[in-house]
């Protein structure tokens, strides 16, 4: 079986490109786990330990790691904004049904949600604000 660029993401799981005979070069990822038999993973590892080509499984960093912790926190906030804030705050007819209290108390969480980059155990240990009632 022909492949290409195959390097480990994992201990286990190998990323690379096969030749499929009907649609030419596809992204394939071998998983010793995988139960489906449509690519038989065992002529693929057979070739790759053949041609030992594979490329080292390299772990992502503190860096890379708190980067993608930081990224999934951001991506629910702004989910929170746009879910739930958004479309009370930004209809003058329903903000204006609230009282001042409840505005006040969705003004807080609005900027809660803003700061929460700002929380010291951020991007680990985020304390989400409670959404007004």
């Amino acid at each position: 079986m022909e492949y290409r660029n195959a390097k480990y993401i994992d201990e286990t799981r190998i990323d690379c490109e096969i030749n499929h005979e009907i649609y030419g070069w596809v992204p394939y990822t071998l998983d010793p786990a995988d139960t489906d038999y449509t690519i038989n993973n065992d002529d693929l590892l057979a070739a790759m330990a053949e041609n030992g080509d594979v490329a080292a499984y390299v772990p992502p960093t503190q860096a890379e790691l708190d980067a993608e912790a930081a990224a999934l926190v951001r991506e629910e906030r702004s989910y929170r904004l746009e879910e739930e804030v958004d479309p009370l705050v930004s209809n003058p007819l329903r903000w204006g049904d609230l009282s001042t209290e409840k505005q006040t108390e969705w003004s807080q969480y609005r900027t809660a949600l803003l700061n929460i980059t700002e929380q010291s155990g951020f991007p680990h240990n985020v304390v989400w604000p409670d959404k007004p009632a």
